[in-house]
């Protein structure tokens, strides 16, 4: 039997997300990640719920989960299972350097239980190319192709790891 089939998903809690990613309240867009099969895949979790700041002015009457922040969500689940594969060695700072062909589906509203599935496609070097989509209410809410980068969080580095706007184009 291969090992690597054998082994169980794991699930990485909110302590964990705080020491993982920078982010705190009201920008935290994660709650939990469930289904981690190192670093390859993961489910991000988020619930939706109508107190968060952004339904007060993101239409009151009729509140949508704006869709920037359906991206940050993701980019921060993308960048959380980048950092949980590297916990051998020191944690990694990630950047959010694109999106590609973003398409957004359905509305998110108050109530909704948003799943972010990230699987990782290719890694090159400090580059990991993410196919991440959301979904919501049992369909799919969002779907594109991003690209997460990563770096050493207090080492020296190039000049277009300290300043990510240098980076060169994919």
């Amino acid at each position: 039997m291969n090992e690597a089939a054998a082994k169980p998903l794991e699930t990485v809690d909110i302590t964990k997300l705080l020491a993982y990613l920078p982010h705190r309240y009201p920008f935290l867009l994660v709650d939990r990640i469930i289904e981690c099969n190192g670093d390859e895949s993961c489910i991000g979790i988020k619930n939706v719920t109508f107190n968060e700041p952004q339904f007060q002015g993101h239409f009151p009457e009729q509140p949508v989960m704006p869709g920037v922040l359906l991206i940050e969500g993701m980019a921060q689940t993308a960048g959380a299972l980048c950092v949980h594969a590297a916990v051998a060695g020191k944690p990694k700072v990630v950047y959010f350097m694109t999106i590609n062909n973003a398409k957004f589906r359905k509305p998110v509203i108050p109530g909704d239980r948003v799943e972010f599935h990230m699987t990782k496609m290719n890694r090159g070097g400090r580059l990991h190319e993410c196919l991440p989509s959301a979904w919501g209410r049992q369909r799919l809410d969002f779907a594109a192709p991003s690209t997460p980068i990563t770096r050493g969080r207090g080492t020296k580095g190039s000049s277009a790891e300290k300043n990510p706007s240098k980076l060169p184009l994919p």
